[in-house]
């Protein structure tokens, strides 16, 4: 029930095996993203880390510890945000009772953990936290070495170097997440106050997450309405949905209430979350003739191609073609473009992540137009729950996204959420005719 942390919606158990339904991560590790781009820049270390710690944070508060974060146990999705996966060494924390299992990878592990102490649980995933925020800013592990007796000898005396290269915070935090001493170690809620992990923190991610017993007191009547109305029973469903029941009906449940924030928010993004944790976000703000500005015009304003963030991949399952908008200009120019054109055709838009926007329209002297402004409009707040609202008012909204593919190539593509189908097709049409660098 937490943004960063991989669903698992069914365990079917058979003769001879177990069957694990689970939420589709499509792209990879994280470990092959620092492989691939060595160290990362502060900006782009610190959004992974804003939301590990967030996923961590809620597993702690739900009472329990994972112990085996590691990049290659954290995957990417179609938005680069981090899913953590693998709990297959993961315990439950109780009151009173201390952990003595030694696992994990031995580079991530905590000394208490390999010299095979008693230890909490939250203490040993903070360390590897320090270990993994240390591989996104450096590129390299802080404790590294090909005998093993020689590697535990120096995790156990904190033996590790920083690198110059790093930020004045960024050398006090990592230093005080990799503490010897469990008892002097930092907590989560002292890295959430650290002053380099709340620089750029975003909204969804600013306050604690709640638990899941209150998550799932809201129950959304749309999912509901359609697991009915495949013959299950209502009562029973929302009991089972309290009650944290798996079975048929919950699990349809849950499938529904996901797709729908994927293909109301994109990709389950900022929207979703912040909605999911009950923060009011901001309304769509419009597009103004500076922002199209290239900086030999005086704009430094480029919040698309100066991300430190990279374009996601659109890699196709081995197809010749692929759907949307194809280019080979450099993407600065395709989202300038992109940006002009949507000004011209009076579309209000939304960022939800770097290359990705979310935006709506409705054409001049239609029903709906007067309510395109930004004080009574809220995007996240609004649910799509049917193309009803969008026809009546005819009002599209849809989502833009720019993928780079293995052929270096740029591929821009339009995603209808809500309204009338052909008025999105005359959009389309309109916005091809805008743009010139395609």
């Amino acid at each position: 029930m937490h943004p960063h942390i991989i669903r698992l919606y069914e365990v079917i158990e058979a003769p001879a095996d177990i069957y694990v339904v689970m939420e589709y991560v499509k792209s990879g590790e994280l470990f092959d993203y620092i492989v691939e781009k060595g160290r990362l820049q502060e900006e782009e270390a610190r959004r992974f880390f804003q939301q590990i710690i967030s996923g961590v944070q809620y597993c702690h508060r739900n009472m329990v510890v994972h112990r085996d974060l590691k990049p290659e146990n954290l995957l990417l999705d179609n938005n680069c945000d981090v899913k953590i996966a693998d709990f297959g060494l993961s315990n439950v924390m109780r009151d009173g009772h201390f952990l003595k299992t030694s696992c994990g990878s031995p580079n991530y592990a905590a000394p208490e953990v390999i010299s095979g102490k008693l230890y909490a649980g939250p203490e040993v995933d903070v360390w590897s936290c320090g270990v993994i925020l240390y591989a996104l800013l450096c590129g390299t592990l802080p404790f590294d070495d090909e005998n093993i007796p020689n590697l535990f000898k120096k995790i156990k005396g904190g033996i590790y170097t920083l690198p110059s290269h790093l930020s004045g915070p960024a050398r006090d935090l990592i230093p005080r997440m990799l503490v010897v001493d469990p008892m002097k170690r930092i907590t989560i809620r002292e890295i959430r106050e650290h002053p380099w992990f709340e620089a750029q923190l975003p909204r969804y991610l600013a306050v604690p997450p709640p638990d899941t017993a209150q998550q799932v007191k809201k129950i959304d009547e749309e999912s509901l309405v359609k697991v009915i109305s495949l013959g299950f029973d209502k009562n029973l469903l929302v009991e089972s949905i309290h009650n944290r029941l798996q079975n048929e009906a919950t699990v349809a449940y849950y499938l529904f209430l996901d797709n729908k924030s994927r293909t109301t928010t994109g990709y389950l993004g900022a929207g979703y979350q912040e909605a999911m944790f009950g923060i009011k976000e901001s309304s769509f703000s419009p597009i103004t003739p500076s922002e199209t500005q290239s900086p030999a015009h005086g704009n430094r304003q480029q919040p698309y191609m100066e991300s430190p963030v990279g374009l996601r991949p659109h890699f196709p399952a081995d197809r010749k073609w692929a759907l949307g908008l194809q280019s080979r200009a450099h993407p600065r120019e395709v989202m300038t473009e992109v940006l002009k054109a949507l000004q011209e055709l009076n579309v209000y838009w939304k960022k939800i992540g770097h290359y990705n926007m979310k935006c709506r329209w409705s054409p001049p002297g239609f029903p709906g137009q007067e309510n395109m402004n930004h004080t009574n409009y809220n995007f996240s707040a609004e649910p799509i729950e049917t193309d009803d609202l969008g026809d009546k008012l005819n009002l599209i909204k849809f989502e833009l996204q720019l993928y780079k593919t293995r052929d270096e190539k740029y591929l821009l593509d339009l995603q209808r959420a809500s309204g009338p189908h052909l008025l999105f097709l005359d959009l389309c049409a309109a916005f091809l005719a805008q743009l010139r660098v395609l």
